[in-house]
């Protein structure tokens, strides 16, 4: 006897069709499971034989013939389970086929024969959907992970003992539409519609905690309008990490194109807080200075995200940067440069998206105290320690980011003053003004934000006036610039045009600018 069940995996970033054949024939009781599984597929067979006893089933006692298709394609995870389940009773004549036509089935199986959720779920049925599937079968604790997926039919089961009345067509199956419509009247809106306390990644926090440092706010919010990378310097205890940790307050929250990639790239990490909506807020992904290069862009025996790619769309927030080792610093380059990290394999090259605001902290010296202004905070490092601590981060990453910000030491007066400080809302309704901005000039060109602009577009939107124009030659000779740093001002000059509305960037634009590139100026 032979059965087929549709199952799938996680490629990437993508889902992959995975036909589960299962063929019965005469010989001694034995389970043959070919196709490259990897060892936690192997042992999928003594998990099937245990729940397919322990559910009331017969355990087929002859020569079994599992084939995961295509072969080529190194078969991973726990997903496989309910599909051999469903193929060995389909093959030995104990369940019906009928329902089974054009449906996904995906989901480990405990030893009872209890379902549980696996991590995928969302890019598998997105897959499975663009393929013409219409239905899925799978555990109830994924269930509305796969309603995410509009026009999905989706059967959730707790146990194969449930997979008989399924198959009878007693099973009740739940279009996803009606929860797409539940989603939809909040999802529907724009982006920029989206303003209330729910979007904050944290409930309570806000720029106006910070007393002072409106430079830095200033900068911060430059970022966050054009998507820019940011380098925070400052000694100790002034704020820096404060400043950071508040920037997604300002973020626009993701539109419904970023929010179904965030979602698929945190359900294939298994790390997705809730299953039954769609990712709102942007990642904000702080790694401890200890992370690893396999850590910070992914990587494993078994690919899988990294820190980098799981603040897609998002922050990534490296603090005291010239802790982190140079080799993992290094690994950064490419992604920032391409959006996107690929990571090669012998079998396989996959390929992650990796497009995030860099957001960086870090001590002017050693002891934290170089060029401070206090009497009581002298700088006690030499030359050559001072040196050797700023080659911990090499010239071409400082050059890819766009905004060295001076986070310097806040004095009693403005701890003590009385007069409001410059409010999360205060700084998203600039930023939000400024993006729709960018989103009109950029509509059809599949650019969203001014750090995007590159070649031709970079020319023909950042177009200077003629006194900017000089002024930025000069700035270019005078401090040795590289040519990525010079389209970088430009950029940042549009971002800042944006935010006052103008659309000619102006000599003031550009002037503003160039004091954000502060490391390249330094011993100059």
């Amino acid at each position: 006897m032979f059965a087929k069940v549709t199952t799938a995996c996680v490629v990437g970033m993508d889902g992959q069709l995975i036909e589960v054949e299962v063929d019965l024939s005469h010989g001694l009781p034995q389970v043959n499971l070919v196709g490259l599984p990897d060892s936690a597929v192997r042992e999928s067979v003594e998990r099937v034989r245990a729940a397919i006893r322990n559910c009331g089933y017969t355990f087929p006692q002859e020569r079994i013939t599992v084939n995961l298709a295509p072969a080529d394609v190194r078969k991973e995870g726990t997903s496989y389970d309910l599909a051999i389940a469903l193929g060995m009773l389909l093959a030995s004549g104990q369940l019906s086929p009928a329902q089974l036509a054009d449906t996904l089935v995906i989901g480990e199986l405990a030893l009872n024969g209890d379902l549980r959720p696996v991590p995928g779920v969302l890019a598998m049925v997105h897959h499975a959907k663009a393929h013409g599937y219409e239905k899925v079968l799978l555990p109830a604790a994924n269930e509305r992970e796969a309603f995410l997926i509009d026009k999905i039919a989706v059967c959730a089961l707790t146990n194969l003992k449930e997979v008989r009345p399924f198959t009878e067509g007693n099973s009740h199956w739940s279009k996803s539409d009606r929860l797409q419509e539940q989603l939809g009247a909040v999802e529907a809106k724009p982006a920029s519609d989206k303003t209330s306390a729910d979007s904050l990644p944290e409930q309570g926090i806000d720029y106006a905690d910070i007393c002072g440092q409106l430079h830095a706010k200033r900068a911060l919010m430059i970022a966050a309008a054009g998507f820019h990378n940011a380098l925070m310097i400052g000694p100790p205890g002034t704020g820096k990490t404060m400043l950071a940790r508040r920037l997604p307050t300002i973020l626009p929250v993701l539109d419904d194109e970023e929010a179904m990639e965030t979602t698929k790239l945190y359900s294939i990490a298994g790390k997705l807080m809730s299953r039954s909506e769609l990712m709102r807020v942007r990642p904000f992904r702080a790694p401890h200075h200890t992370v690893s290069s396999a850590g910070l862009i992914g990587g494993g025996s078994v690919p899988r995200p990294g820190e980098a790619s799981l603040a897609h769309n998002g922050v990534l927030f490296l603090d005291e940067l010239p802790e982190f080792s140079r080799a993992t610093l290094e690994v950064l380059r490419q992604p920032l440069e391409d959006r996107k990290v690929t990571i090669g394999r012998a079998k396989a090259v996959y390929t992650y998206p990796a497009s995030f605001m860099l957001i960086c902290s870090m001590n002017p010296c050693p002891c934290g105290f170089y060029g401070a202004d206090s009497a009581h905070a002298a700088c006690t490092c030499s030359p050559n320690r001072l040196l050797q601590y700023r080659s911990r981060i090499s010239g071409p990453l400082l050059d890819r980011i766009d905004l060295h910000v001076e986070v310097p030491r806040v004095d009693f007066q403005e701890l003590s003053a009385s007069m409001p400080s410059l409010s999360s809302a205060e700084m998203k309704a600039h930023v939000l003004a400024a993006r729709e901005v960018q989103s009109r000039r950029y509509a059809g060109t599949g650019i969203r934000c001014n750090s995007e602009l590159t070649g031709r577009l970079l020319r023909k939107h950042c177009r200077l006036e003629p006194k900017a124009e000089a002024m930025l030659g000069q700035t270019f000779e005078a401090l040795g610039l590289s040519i990525r740093a010079h389209d970088r001002i430009l950029k940042i000059a549009r971002t800042i045009a944006d935010l006052e509305h103008e659309p000619a960037i102006a000599v003031r634009h550009v002037a503003e600018a160039v004091q954000f590139r502060q490391l390249d100026k330094r011993d100059r």
